[in-house]
Parts: structure tokens; C-alpha cells; sequence
């Protein structure tokens, strides 16, 4: 939570209470402008009281020297307040909409070179096209907004009971903002679905002949590991794949071993060096770039695939060229316990990976069709920090465009070990979490996906030693869920058991933090 100040007026009643409360939302991209415009308007009318969240923003102008709010009573002081305006995040507008208020929005502009992302830009316009917040470009706009609401206050205002609830609140949003897949989607799937049942002419469907099977390249990031990275390999060459498969063997911050390339028969092998940021997201994008196929697989260098894993994903894609990806089941070894995870579903869309990770969904699963990164959503992510759930990320950049499909059967061996490059990097995982949320405001409108997150960073930092920022994350997620059990994890961390013991037990069956 940013930081809050209040300017020194005094309300006509004598209360502390604001007249009006303006939350800019973020801590990291500053909206000097929107202070700007409220500074105007507190000029203008030195009998209101007004309260500004500015956060890396400059302060209010008539704010110096005075007190400032703390974070947890914003909604409060939003649920008193004659007026709110927000920016235009879905988590601010939803938390102004639970306060009772229909919000004025005031969104970025990019042309300002103030930073937004363009679904919030779609998110306002649609908001503000189903009457739930009033929008507005313009000084002189807010300010006509910010006096029809002092002076009527009952036509600005919303019944906090609709907004309760997580799953209907994340339904209702998903409606303005495409969280959830309308009916065209819906149809398109279960068509693809239909055409591809047993006994179904899928070839035709996709006007291919069928001895005609697309060559895959296969991006396997490595480091320091040569013997499971042989065994890989050999996983690939193995496949019971008609077509050409060529693996791409990317070393990041290591010496390339020339020895693995060969580029003979129809399982060639090209070794590479990371060119671009070190870690898994540059390995990655650095194969992805060097591929000059039309279908693209990831592979990490400690995971085997099974041998029928990409023919069966590339049936999908032969029967249904509107599919961008397409992932599989897995099977989790452990210190010699094996447990399998398989998602019994055939579509993933962006508000299910809103709710949950589907940890089913794992990197070494995915097969993509390379225009939908490199001419559509971008390739996986570098600003991660560390890299880290880089690709959790591109799933749902994905899953934004059209849902990702899914083999409901294992189709990988993933070992799980100690050797596991983000393995107690504790630090990195909380940063690279918190920098998800930041990018996906769409958290903030299901509260289930929010308290898995705000939980599992709650967990990294008491893993860290870090407990007073343990103890305010396990407190924001059990605001959102108060079932959420990764907060009551954190706070045994918290309370001396080792993290890595709590860990190992979840490995054991098969899960993850």
C-alpha cells in the first residue's frame, strides 16, 4: 500500500472524516498529473477535506507537514467519503465499488508517457460503457464529476452488498474486462472438441493432408546439469512423433558442450548460448528466436517427456489452427515418491489461471504456436525479477488471446529436487511475485487468485527471516481468503519451523508452495 496524505482542512462539522478520497493505486508508476488536477480543485474549495494516496507520486502541494493515512485504513476512509476518484486499476475501482461508491475514474495516458497496459485502458472503457464508474480525460471533467457528487452524493453512490462475494464478483468483472470466455469462445472450443472426438475426419478439419505433421522445435534451457540433460535428449529423440523434431540446447551462464549438436535424420540438435538476459527467461526466448519452425515446445533439462506426449498435442493443433497452445498432464517424482497431476479438463481460460496457478500446466508441457508469441502477445517475459514464474506469466498472456487447451493424460516426468534452480531463492520469489501483481491488477477482483499469491509471498519472506513483511502479507491474505492455507504456512515459518521442511512434505505429494 502506497503512501497516504491528508491536506489540512477541516471539514464544516468538525469530523476527520474526508469529503474526498483519491487513490492512485500503485507504488512504482507515479500520476503526477491526477495530483495535479485535485491540487486545482482543493484550491478551489478550502472547505473541503481531502484525502490523496500519491505513492511514488509527488505529494499533494498542500500536503507537507501533515499526517498521513496508514494502508489498511483506506477503505474505510473511502466507505466515509463523499467523492472518490481512482486510476483506472480494476483492483481500485473494485475496492471503491465495496466501499459504496461509484468511483470517478481518471485513467493514464500513454500518450503522456505515463506507464498503463491496454487491457486496464480496455477495462475502463468498459466499465465506465456499463454505467459502474464515471470517467473522465480532463481537469475540467473531474472537477464537474467531483461537484455533482458533492452535491448529490446518493447518484454517485452503489450497494456495497452487490460487489461481496468472490466468485460472483469475479464473474461480474470478467464480463466487462473478458475474464471469463463469452459464448462465441465457448462454441468455437466445444466445435474443435467435437471435430476432434474419435472417429471424427480432424484432418479435414484442419485442410492438411494426413500424412502431413508439422516440425516442432524443442527450446531445452540448461545449466550444470550434463547427465539429466542427456537424459532429456534422449526423451526427445524418442518420441513417437512422425514429424521432424529439432531440439534447440540453450546453456545459460554456462560452457556450451559442442558434443550434443548433430544434425543428422529427423532429430537434429543445435547448441546455442544464452544472447540475451541471463536466466530462464532469455534461454528461452533465445531458442524461441533462433526456431524456424511453426510450433515451438519448452522442455527444462531435468524433465523427460513420455512418448506419446507431442502427438497427441499436435493433433490438437492439426484439428484446430485457432489453438495457440497447447499442455498436458504431468507426473511429479520426489525423492523417489511419484504422483501424478493431471488437470481433468480440455480448456484453461484467463479466469482460471486468475484463481489458480494449475501447477498441472507446467513449463515442460507447453507446445505454442510461435506466431502468437513473436506477432502476437511477446515472448516470455525478462522483467521478471529472477525470472521466476515466467512462465505462469506467459500462460496467461496466452490464455488473454483465445483459452489454452489441454491433454486431461500425463504427458512429462518432472523431477522435483534440491538442485532445482529456484530452489529457497527466497528474495527473488517474493520480488517476482509482488512484480505479478503489480502487472496483473485483474488479482485484485478474486480474491482466491489474490490470497495464493499474497500467501505464497508471505511464505518467502518468513522463509526469508523477514518477519514483519511476513506478518502484513499473511494479514493481506487472510483478508482476501481467510481460508487461504498458505498464510497459515507463513506464519509456522514465522513461528520457527523450517520452510524447507514444510516444503519437503509437500513435494512428497506432489505439490508445490
Amino acid at each position: 500500500m502506497t503512501e497516504q496524505t491528508t491536506r489540512p482542512t477541516h471539514r464544516p462539522d468538525g469530523s476527520d472524516h474526508p469529503d474526498v478520497v483519491v487513490s492512485l493505486g500503485t507504488d512504482h508508476h507515479a500520476f503526477d498529473r491526477l495530483v495535479r488536477w485535485v491540487d486545482d480543485y482543493a484550491r478551489r474549495r478550502p472547505d473541503l477535506r481531502v484525502l490523496v494516496q500519491h505513492g511514488h507520486s509527488s505529494a499533494p502541494g498542500k500536503a507537507e507537514g501533515t499526517p498521513f493515512l496508514p494502508g489498511d485504513e483506506l477503505s474505510e476512509a473511502m466507505r466515509t467519503a463523499a467523492v472518490v476518484v481512482t486510476h483506472g486499476g480494476p483492483g481500485t475501482i473494485t475496492q471503491a465499488r465495496a466501499a459504496g461508491h461509484l468511483p470517478v475514474v481518471v485513467a493514464r495516458d500513454p500518450e503522456l508517457e505515463e506507464h498503463v497496459d491496454n487491457h486496464q485502458l480496455l477495462f475502463v472503457k468498459r466499465v465506465e460503457d456499463a454505467g459502474r464508474v464515471r470517467a473522465c480525460s480532463t481537469a475540467q471533467q473531474l472537477h464537474a464529476f467531483m461537484d455533482k457528487a458533492l452535491e448529490s452524493p446518493e447518484d454517485f453512490r452503489v450497494d456495497p452488498a452487490a460487489e461481496d462475494g468472490s466468485e460472483s464478483a469475479a464473474r461480474r468483472a470478467g464480463e466487462l474486462i473478458d475474464l471469463l470466455t463469452d459464448e462465441g469462445e465457448e462454441a468455437t472450443v466445444e466445435s474443435a472438441q467435437e471435430d476432434s472426438a474419435p472417429g471424427a475426419d480432424t484432418t479435414a478439419a484442419a485442410g492438411t493432408p494426413s500424412d502431413v505433421w508439422p516440425a516442432v522445435t524443442v527450446v531445452v534451457p540448461t545449466r550444470d546439469r550434463p547427465e539429466l540433460l542427456r537424459r532429456t535428449l534422449r526423451a526427445i529423440v524418442e518420441q513417437d512423433y512422425p514429424g521432424m523434431i529439432t531440439t534447440i540446447v540453450v546453456f545459460d551462464n554456462d560452457q556450451p558442450d559442442p558434443s550434443l549438436a548433430h544434425a543428422e535424420g529427423d532429430r537434429p540438435v543445435r547448441v546455442v548460448t544464452n544472447t540475451l538476459t541471463p536466466g530462464l527467461a532469455g534461454a528461452r526466448n533465445t531458442g524461441v528466436l533462433g526456431a524456424d519452425t511453426e510450433l515451438v515446445a519448452f522442455c527444462d533439462d531435468d524433465d523427460t517427456w513420455l512418448p506419446d506426449k507431442l502427438r497427441a498435442q499436435v493433433e490438437i493443433m492439426r484439428a484446430e489452427p485457432g489453438t495457440d497452445m497447447v499442455c498436458c498432464g504431468i507426473q511429479v517424482v520426489y525423492d523417489r515418491v511419484e504422483s501424478e497431476r493431471v488437470l481433468d479438463r480440455t480448456s484453461v481460460t484467463f479466469a482460471d489461471l486468475l484463481r489458480s496457478r494449475l501447477t498441472e500446466l507446467h513449463p515442460s508441457t507447453f507446445l505454442i504456436r510461435r506466431t502468437a508469441m513473436i506477432d502476437g502477445c511477446g515472448t516470455v517475459s525478462e522483467e521478471i525479477p529472477g525470472s521466476y514464474g515466467e512462465d505462469y506469466e506467459l500462460l496467461l498472456r496466452l490464455a488473454r488471446r483465445a483459452p489454452i487447451r489441454n491433454v486431461p493424460e500425463p504427458g512429462v516426468r518432472v523431477l522435483w529436487h534440491r538442485k532445482s534452480f529456484f530452489s529457497e531463492r527466497w528474495q527473488t520469489i517474493s520480488t517476482a511475485l509482488r512484480w505479478l501483481l503489480e502487472r496483473y491488477p485483474e488479482f485484485a477482483l478474486v480474491p482466491r487468485g489474490y490470497a495464493r499469491i499474497a500467501g505464497q509471498i508471505a511464505f518467502a519472506e518468513a522463509a526469508a527471516r523477514r518477519r514483519g513483511q511476513a506478518l502484513r502479507w499473511i494479514g493481506r491474505t487472510l483478508r482476501n481468503r481467510p481460508l487461504e492455507g498458505r498464510a497459515y504456512l507463513a506464519l509456522l515459518v514465522v513461528c520457527g519451523v523450517p520452510a524447507g521442511w514444510i516444503l519437503r512434505l509437500l513435494h512428497l505429494r506432489g505439490k508445490g508452495l
